[in-house]
């Protein structure tokens, strides 16, 4: 009895070893997938980033979670300005989670980019970026986009080209320079299940942003000498 118990025990064993493996070679070779076809539109160095009428900055906390001012943050603001001052882009689309009124992520990167003496004629605010899709969407379906380049940290940008190709955006991917942060390696493999996950939006339960609303296309300004 003992040993039939052991034996159909260890067919478990391995049969769950056997689904293990599969799932981590699918996501293996999804995110194998995702980043082959990618990769040449990504540039590391800012000067050399592809030239385009906006580019878009995605939000995120400006607070770590171990205290103190994000580094992802900051390094997305500076390129951004700095993108703007060698003139890669022309007008910034500036989109976060606007949840509550005590967290407001366009809000909080367009002061800190107009303390860093950008005009706000050079700047929309995007108020439902809730997500990298939603972002995405509503830069081609509400501000009336169709090239961009994606201003963000190299290891968020596949995932983005990516879900911007499949809504037909012309995109290109700006890399920008972060310091070593603690806790980097969890993003990286958040990164890895979130891209499988955008696969299933894309391909198979068809997403929907959470909002979309009227059509505001984005103006841009003339550009100062």
């Amino acid at each position: 009895m003992r040993l039939a118990v052991v034996s159909i025990l260890k067919k478990w064993v391995l049969a769950l070893a056997a689904v293990a493996v599969l799932i981590a070679g699918g996501v293996l070779a999804a995110n194998a997938w995702i980043v082959a076809r990618t990769q040449d539109r990504i540039e590391g160095e800012l000067p050399l980033c592809a030239s385009e009428p906006v580019g878009v900055v995605f939000g995120t906390s400006y607070w770590a979670r171990g205290g103190g001012r994000n580094p992802h943050y900051a390094a997305r603001l500076e390129a951004a300005s700095r993108l703007l001052r060698l003139k890669r882009v022309q007008h910034l689309l500036l989109s976060g989670d606007n949840r509550t009124r005590f967290y407001n992520e366009p809000v909080t990167m367009w002061r800190d980019l107009r303390a860093a003496n950008v005009r706000n004629s050079d700047m929309t605010l995007d108020y439902a970026g809730f997500s990298t899709f939603d972002t995405l969407v509503r830069a081609k379906e509400v501000f009336g986009l169709e090239r961009i380049l994606l201003i963000t940290q190299d290891w968020h940008l596949p995932r983005a080209l990516f879900i911007a190709e499949a809504l037909g955006l012309e995109a290109a991917g700006c890399a920008i320079p972060t310091d070593p942060v603690a806790g980097t390696w969890q993003l990286r493999m958040r990164e890895w299940l979130a891209r499988v996950g955008m696969l299933g939006d894309l391909y198979l339960w068809g997403r929907e942003p959470h909002f979309l609303g009227p059509r505001e296309p984005i103006k841009i300004a003339p550009s100062t000498p």
